[in-house]
């Protein structure tokens, strides 16, 4: 009996090439060759590799690509909005909500008789709106005796979004709606400079913002 251990094992890929220039044939991979790959020292290659490297760059994408194609695709995501309401659409909902909105009001004047019905909503308020909201993020309406409570950064914002809306509606207001506009933006651009004027010259910190502000 030969004494030869059990566990030596043959390199087949040198075997098959032999095989293939003798017979001029290719053999089929047996089922074992995993199990007799497991048992090859250390250092010794596992085997024959499958895919080589040229079929491995033409099988995958170039490291950009995937990138690429991933950020055209949130890009699109991104720049997608929803349908606009056709117009039989938006008529529909505006009757429903001034009917529910009538329903509102009826309830509240049936609890609070004293209450009178309310003014038709237009362009002064929304100007009075962002007038009211500016001033008291400056600070005023305190009560006497308390610290007033400035958001100077919230007031810049304010006063920047009537100043969008007086640029965008320039040229369709009435003379009205825009000396009311124009008079609300100078009056509070003028306390935005006497408030951050205040503050310059007495050395003070810009007060933080409220909170939910952040």
């Amino acid at each position: 009996m030969s004494e030869t251990p059990k566990f030596t094992v043959i390199d087949r890929r040198k075997f098959k090439a032999e095989g293939e220039q003798e017979s001029g044939q290719t053999e089929a991979p047996e089922p074992k060759a995993a199990a007799e790959t497991s048992t090859r020292p250390p250092g010794q290659s596992a085997g024959p590799q499958l895919v080589t490297s040229e079929s491995r760059r033409e099988a995958e994408p170039e490291p950009g690509a995937v990138e690429a194609a991933a950020g055209a695709s949130e890009q699109e995501e991104e720049l997608e909005l929803p349908p606009a309401p056709t117009a039989a659409e938006s008529r529909q909902q505006k009757t429903a909500y001034d009917a529910s909105a009538q329903r509102m009001e009826d309830l509240l004047r049936a609890q609070n008789p004293a209450v009178g019905p309310q003014p038709p909503i237009g362009f002064e308020q929304l100007v009075q709106q962002f007038y009211v909201s500016a001033m008291i993020q400056m600070g005023a309406g305190t009560p006497e005796g308390q610290r007033p409570r400035v958001d100077i950064l919230g007031a810049r914002t304010t006063i920047d979004l009537l100043g969008v809306l007086a640029e965008k509606t320039r040229g369709n207001l009435t003379d009205a709606e825009d000396r009311t506009l124009q008079a609300a933006l100078f009056d509070l651009r003028m306390a935005f400079l006497d408030l951050t004027r205040m503050i310059t010259m007495q050395g003070m910190q810009p007060p933080p913002p409220p909170p939910g502000k952040r």
